[in-house]
């Protein structure tokens, strides 16, 4: 190898050694975005997350107020059984006394 040569080979590899720094750059500019994204990635996640409990917590929530009229129907219907009950007693118990009161 002569002097032209290697001056030559050096030539070409300074070329190679710009190429590769120029393709260097770029994937470290690529690496940037990815880690970007990953971490919008994580963020969305924990976004999800929170937003999944507040809806459990909705749900409960909604579920009690469902059941509210349900349960106010249940007791006014134990009330007017209570009171038809305690009606046709007490006119019972009445019609028994005056029954008895006549025999007497």
């Amino acid at each position: 190898m002569n002097d032209e040569e290697v001056a030559v080979r050096i030539a070409e590899y300074g070329k190679e050694i710009g190429s590769l720094k120029h393709r260097t750059t770029d994937l470290e500019e690529q690496q940037k975005s990815i880690q970007e994204l990953a971490m919008s990635v994580k963020e969305l996640a924990l976004n999800m997350k929170t937003m999944m409990e507040e809806q459990k917590k909705q749900g409960d929530r909604l579920q009690k107020l469902e059941n509210e009229p349900a349960e106010r129907w249940n007791s006014a219907k134990k009330t007017a059984f209570t009171t038809i009950i305690s009606v046709i007693s007490g006119a019972l118990a009445t019609g028994l006394i005056f029954m008895a009161a006549q025999y007497l």
